[in-house]
């Protein structure tokens, strides 16, 4: 059975834009969720025909509330796997329990370095003159889990936040399909920290 695929995504969806224009990717897209009404990702989604839903923080008590309720949505649906792509929630552990090692999140820095929310900018105003881009698994720890994917970038002596970003902008768009390609088809071997993608011909 073809494995259902949600993404959870905050804002305007670009990398959301990337895993449906996958050939593989698009196909496995079963549900697109948000934690803001607003957000362009859902446009994105019912755009392409995909269901969508909302569950906003403010409408759950705290925040394991919502997580609760964002698993009994993926189980209601028949999620196998979940791509975060721009979600902007820490994810907690009963939702992690619920796919362990079939979750995703992409992250733009070379994870373990500049983990948080700043981290592009964090990059710059320490000077760095190497950064990139990180597909990991999601465990209990923020920006932690084993690495499935990574991808340098040089930083240019001329680079602002809006360049440098950009840049990162489309290094994640060609390696967050892939990532995700993998996971959806089974072709992610976990070994603690390890993550070894096989080939479909290694899987097969």
């Amino acid at each position: 059975m073809e494995a259902r695929l949600a993404v959870l995504a905050s804002g305007t969806g670009t990398n959301l834009q990337a895993l449906m224009d996958d050939p593989v990717v698009g196909s496995h897209i079963a549900l697109v969720a948000s934690d803001r009404p607003d957000a362009m990702a859902l446009e994105r989604g019912r755009g392409r025909g995909i269901e969508t839903a909302t569950l906003e923080r403010k409408d759950f008590p705290d925040r394991a509330a919502h997580d609760r309720a964002f698993r009994e949505l993926l189980g209601s649906k028949g999620i196998d796997c979940v791509a975060l792509a721009g979600y902007m929630r820490i994810v907690g552990p009963e939702l992690i329990r619920a796919f362990p090692e079939r979750i995703v999140n992409l992250h733009p820095a070379l994870l373990p370095a500049f983990p948080g929310m700043r981290s592009v900018a964090d990059a710059l105003e320490w000077g760095v003159k190497v950064t990139g881009v990180t597909v990991h698994l999601v465990d209990e720890e923020v920006d932690h889990g084993p690495i499935v994917a990574q991808e340098a970038l040089d930083v240019r002596p001329d680079d602002d936040l809006d360049s440098l970003l950009a840049r990162v902008h489309e290094v994640e768009h060609r390696i967050f399909p892939a990532a995700v390609r993998a996971l959806v088809q089974g072709r992610l071997e976990v070994k603690g920290r390890v993550v070894h993608v096989l080939s479909e011909e290694d899987r097969a």
